[in-house]
């Protein structure tokens, strides 16, 4: 009650650049009732011998001890879960192009495109760090439909099932993941539903970009009254950070978890 009378106070601070003016006593008040949970956006991958979506990312990311380690999945064409940001790599469709020829591939950091199921054999190695897997969308509904059964499929063999949590823009990916594993955690990323349509629709969550809860701060707590965790990305910069954490967030995604770290260790 202590927490949400707090926040409900801070709803009427005068806006400044990123929504609110936050005194210091006021923040240190925030950060010592929110403390929301770290998650490394595509790993911890902006520090020497790391590489965004690489292997290295992740373990980078479970020695920092936080919530979680985001990641982004797509299917090849011969049906290959393989880890990498953009739909093309050097050129070739990722969903149009057999394994075969990708996995020559090399990232920033030497290491070859991981495939989800070398992922998860070291996301199995630190329980602690949640796995955050994004499934991207893919051009054709039945490719998505595919995807998903395959990511499950590798996610349940490698005893991980409680481990990982989904997220996606393609609301098709979240209902699938929903039909075929009621019990998962799947969250929504695109922004453009309210949280009561997200509950109707079975979501545990929101995960929007930090702007579409600037344009509607309600979204926080009207979610989390109804249930549904808050998740933010992707917050890199320390007031932004500032000012989630006072608004009471469960969950901020950056490519600075460090940083975030320090700040809620003041």
């Amino acid at each position: 009650m202590l927490l949400r009378s707090f926040f409900l106070t801070l709803e009427y601070i005068p806006m400044k650049k990123y929504g609110f003016l936050l005194a210091g006593s006021i923040l240190a008040s925030a950060l010592s009732y929110a403390r929301p949970g770290i998650i490394a956006h595509r790993g911890h991958w902006d520090v020497p011998g790391s590489a965004q979506n690489s292997i290295a990312s992740l373990q980078m990311a479970q020695q920092l001890n936080i919530y979680g380690s985001e990641f982004d999945v797509y299917l090849t064409a011969d049906g290959v879960a393989v880890i990498h940001h953009d739909n093309t790599a050097e050129g070739l469709l990722l969903e149009e192009t057999p394994y075969a020829q990708l996995k020559w591939i090399k990232l920033i950091n030497g290491e070859a495109l991981p495939t989800l199921e070398q992922y998860l054999a070291q996301g199995k190695k630190d329980r602690r760090t949640k796995l955050i897997l994004e499934i991207k969308p893919h051009k054709r509904k039945e490719t998505e439909d595919k995807a998903v059964a395959a990511v499950l499929a590798q996610v349940r063999k490698a005893g991980l099932s409680a481990q990982t949590e989904y997220i996606s823009f393609s609301l098709n990916i979240c209902e699938t993941l929903i039909r075929l594993q009621p019990a998962a955690r799947v969250a929504y990323l695109r922004g453009d539903m309210a949280p009561e349509q997200l509950k109707e629709k079975g979501l545990s969550g929101l995960d929007y970009h930090y702007k579409v809860l600037e344009q509607h701060p309600e979204w926080i707590r009207a979610a989390q009254d109804l249930g549904l965790t808050v998740n933010v990305w992707t917050v890199n910069e320390e007031p932004l950070m500032q000012q989630l954490v006072a608004q009471g967030v469960d969950y901020i995604t950056t490519d600075k978890p460090e940083i975030l770290q320090r700040l809620l260790e003041r």
